[in-house]
């Protein structure tokens, strides 16, 4: 009665066929079953179905992933199922992968600012400098 709340908050549900793009936000729990494109965030857990794909930017507290994810991801845990591939640049507390799952990547412990920052210094590059002056003597 007293210690019995229930979360109002519904399960959505992307089905197979399905195509999105753009930015989506979850109230909750959300199943994806099809395809996502762009930026995904929920306040909850988030799964990958089987034949689910999401290409992108995730921020959830929770990610499952049985299907493929590609992109930046942001969340507390992530747990790759023994069919799950999970591509690209993580951020996450605790990460779990089963036999058979497959992580390609680089994961860190911190803040998605991180990635950031990493992915613009592998972007930066040093000019060499032509205007050296000076000469060199032999002793």
């Amino acid at each position: 009665m007293f210690g019995n709340k229930k979360s109002n908050t519904g399960l959505t549900f992307v089905a197979q066929g399905t195509k999105l793009s753009g930015e989506s936000h979850f109230a909750g729990e959300a199943l994806i079953g099809g395809e996502m494109y762009g930026k995904v965030s929920s306040t909850g857990k988030i799964t990958i179905e089987t034949d689910g794909y999401v290409d992108g930017e995730l921020n959830c507290d929770e990610l499952k992933v049985s299907g493929n994810f590609k992109g930046k991801l942001k969340c507390k845990k992530l747990n790759i199922t023994s069919t799950g591939t999970v591509e690209g640049e993580i951020a996450c507390e605790s990460m779990e992968i089963f036999e058979g799952g497959q992580f390609i990547g680089m994961r860190v412990r911190e803040d998605i600012a991180l990635l950031n920052t990493v992915s613009r210094d592998e972007n930066s590059h040093v000019e060499p400098k032509s205007d050296i002056q000076g000469e060199l003597q032999a002793n």
